[in-house]
């Protein structure tokens, strides 16, 4: 089992977060939706607003993510696919980005306007603060904003 570094919680994840990773666990996102709420999520950016949803019912219900972290961190791995399959996104190692230290899932996403974006953390901060941390303006925001 593996724990984020830099975050309050311990999350137990069954694989090492790196980036070869992140598609498996997005793909747990995806199965969860499946089996749970019987949808299929598409990888499209429209599905981040069921996904935002699934989270603002976590944060209504004041369910704490540490007691959810996995499945947290295999949906925020699902928003990142979100922007490598729409957006020409990639996985890269947080020690690796000028967010070393700072993310504090390992994993992040480069964008083609060369932004570094965290949407694991993204997801955590969607449950724990609501909808002031929403997913589809989250998306929106960094597709459109201008290049470094």
């Amino acid at each position: 089992m593996v724990e984020p570094h830099g975050s309050a919680m311990n999350i137990r994840l069954p694989k090492p977060p790196i980036p070869e990773n992140a598609p498996g666990y997005a793909e747990m996102a995806v199965s969860a939706a499946r089996n749970v709420d019987k949808l299929e999520l598409d990888y499209s950016p429209k599905s981040l607003e069921w996904v935002d949803g699934v989270l603002g019912r976590f944060h209504r219900d004041k369910v704490p993510t540490d007691k959810i972290g996995a499945t947290l961190f295999a949906f925020g791995c699902y928003v990142g696919e979100v922007f490598v399959r729409n957006f020409e996104g990639k996985w890269l190692k947080e020690e690796d980005t000028a967010m070393r230290g700072k993310a504090g899932f390992f994993i992040v996403i480069e964008l083609p306007n060369r932004k570094i974006c965290n949407p694991t953390g993204k997801v955590f901060k969607r449950v724990e603060n609501g909808e002031v941390d929403s997913l589809p303006y989250f998306y929106h925001v960094f597709t459109t904003a201008e290049p470094a």
